[in-house]
């Protein structure tokens, strides 16, 4: 007996069989229905008489409509609501051509009708209740045999709105995943107290009472439009209580329009950090960039290769990728291959410090539009390494900048970085120099010269997050160099949506400053990272200070002292006022500069840097004594 039992969940029963038990609740429904039709008492002798043609007629279409919809080849124990539609359908359309047959058995054959109307109605009813509630039934005991409650992990949603309903389906519908949905919480007050497909609305003040009341073990946040704050908050909470924390995918990455179990992932520090929703200005961007010759040098960068995302959705005439590195470059390539492919687009290998390379590259491609990301921007490497950093990130932005003036390019944006700002190492006084540089190039330039700058953006090549990531993966110690230390951070889309959207709005000469928000703590940062990973400080992985590393800061910052900004039309996205140089004199020390890299003399060229740029302070630094 166990056996066959056995073999019924572990098989699915032949097609004809389900038909015949689909048949037989028709004939038992249709008995049903004259007894509640004629309230269990005697039938009339009319009725009765017309028993046999009543169930031929009857069974006869119902059999030929499930033929036809083919209901019975569906999967019993998976019945969806798609199902449930198709059966309504067949039954409807059933009992209506039953009932056009019954009236024309009236008016035409033998005036009277060979079944009661309401028995039709009735029938239909039982018919669709019976189809239905017996295919669920099946599904839920084949699920609960399959994967007992008392095995199943129990499981709060956040949100009662439709993601949330889709959500509990999706874990409903698959018997092998083991959670159980035992409350929806939301922060609407409306919708408190209310039960959705069996379960209850919670508000979210109940969140603790619930933790306490059950032993939960996910709480998965399934509204779509949630902002930082409030998921910052809701986790917070949750690993406070070691609950773990879920989110749903934006609907537009579910498959087929459809939700898997699969694309629900552990809520990760990315979705913690990010800020509300850029507002672009796109009739402008689109009509800037729509058809225009598109050049972005470091192209497959982290900001570079969203830089061309970005543009890609505006339909540019076509963008050229450049970049040295050739692998990178390569993988973007194939990536434009695979989702752009409307775009026109073209990868070039070059390197930024050779003139002539990078003149045949203006020459031929005649670029009206250029986005300059090419960078060395790693501190301690270029603090050890000073003359590589004149070389590209000075020349390289010098010779970019001279060959766009000299082809008439319309617009040419810098990517800039904070550490440009007061700077205290190398890589961020190279970058101010190349600030000061096109600045002044562009006084005098029919090509309007824009600079952008901002912050660390999030999993970005190098920086802090995927270094952590790593370091937990590999069971610690999470280094950081400072317990005081912060940064700002910034999404790469976020970045980049700002930057295109800065080189629209800029005339020429403005160096555009992004609101980053509010600084993080570094070892804030870690212990949430630790904590979203299930782990504990100090138990399973514990964290290090190892001091400042050469020409770092514990804090950055965006502006100047000296410095004030300016508002745009863009909250995000200020003006920032600096102090203008000369052109000649400017072009004079710069190109003295990039000479003294012949000598090699690491002393020499940050001594001649900070000419340049009398904020430059070395901090924690062998440059140091260059100051006094």
């Amino acid at each position: 007996m166990y056996r066959l039992f056995k073999l019924f969940w572990t098989y699915n029963m032949p097609r004809w069989s389900i038909l015949f038990i689909d048949t037989f609740i028709c004939a038992f429904a249709l008995t049903l229905a004259f007894l509640l039709r004629f309230n269990f008492e005697n039938i009339p002798e009319v009725d009765a008489a017309n028993f046999f043609k009543d169930y031929v007629v009857l069974l006869s279409v119902r059999f030929i409509s499930f033929l036809i919809s083919k209901t019975y080849k569906g999967v019993v124990r998976y019945t969806s609501a798609k199902d449930a539609i198709r059966i309504f359908l067949v039954i409807l359309a059933g009992s209506s051509l039953v009932f056009v047959f019954n009236l024309f058995d009236y008016h035409f054959i033998s005036n009277t009708y060979f079944i009661p109307n309401s028995v039709i109605i009735i029938d239909a009813l039982v018919t669709l209740f019976l189809m239905i509630s017996s295919r669920l039934a099946v599904k839920a005991m084949y699920s609960e045999i399959k994967n007992p409650n008392k095995e199943k992990l129990n499981v709060l949603i956040f949100g009662a709105g439709e993601a949330g309903l889709i959500t509990k389906y999706t874990l409903d519908r698959d018997a092998s995943i083991k959670y159980k949905v035992i409350a929806f919480v939301d922060d609407d007050e409306k919708k408190k107290g209310r039960s959705i497909e069996g379960v209850f609305v919670y508000h979210s003040n109940q969140l603790s009472e619930l933790l306490n009341e059950f032993e939960v073990e996910y709480l998965i946040i399934s509204i779509q439009k949630i902002s930082s704050k409030r998921k910052n908050e809701i986790t917070d909470f949750c690993l406070e209580k070691n609950i773990k924390v879920l989110n749903v995918p934006p609907a537009s990455k579910w498959i087929n329009g459809e939700l898997s179990f699969n694309q629900l992932r552990s809520i990760n520090i990315e979705d913690l950090l990010e800020r509300e929703p850029i507002k672009l200005n796109t009739d402008s961007i689109q009509q800037q960039l729509q058809n225009k010759v598109i050049l972005i040098t470091g192209a497959a960068g982290s900001i570079g290769s969203e830089l061309a995302r970005q543009c890609a959705a505006f339909r540019p005439k076509k963008i050229y990728l450049l970049d040295q590195a050739e692998s990178p470059l390569h993988e973007l390539e194939l990536e434009f291959s695979d989702k752009y492919k409307t775009v026109q687009f073209e990868v070039v290998v070059a390197d930024i410090r050779n003139i002539e390379r990078l003149r045949n590259v203006f020459n031929t491609f005649k670029p009206q539009i250029v986005f300059h990301a090419a960078a060395y921007k790693h501190v301690p490497l270029m603090e050890n390494n000073p003359s590589e950093s004149i070389l590209t990130n000075i020349l390289g932005t010098k010779n970019a900048a001279d060959l766009a003036n000299e082809f008439k390019v319309e617009k040419f944006v810098f990517v800039s970085t904070d550490k440009a700002v007061n700077p205290s190492n190398v890589m961020g006084a190279s970058k101010r120099i190349a600030e000061i540089y096109i600045q002044s190039l562009g006084k005098n330039s029919s090509t309007k010269f824009i600079t952008t700058r901002f912050g660390n953006v999030l999993g970005s090549n190098g920086s802090v997050i995927p270094r952590f990531k790593k370091q937990i993966e590999s069971g610690g110690p999470l280094t950081i160099t400072h317990p005081d230390i912060t940064r700002f951070f910034m999404t790469i889309p976020e970045a980049s949506q700002l930057v295109v959207e800065a080189a629209c709005m800029g005339n020429g000469g403005e160096i555009f400053v992004f609101d980053m928000g509010k600084s993080v703590k570094i070892v804030d940062l870690a212990r949430k990272m630790i904590s979203l990973s299930g782990l504990k400080e100090g138990k399973d992985i514990k964290i290090e200070f190892t001091g400042l590393r050469p020409g770092e800061k514990l804090y950055e910052e965006l502006l100047a002292d000296s410095e004030n900004t300016l508002p745009t039309h863009h909250s995000q996205i200020l003006i920032g006022k600096v102090r203008e140089y000369d052109y000649n004199d400017v072009k004079l020390i710069i190109n003295e500069l990039i000479e003294s890299f012949k000598t090699q003399n690491n002393q020499l060229i940050v001594q001649r840097m900070k000419e340049l740029v009398p904020e430059f302070i070395s901090n924690n630094s062998i440059f140091q004594k260059l100051d006094n």
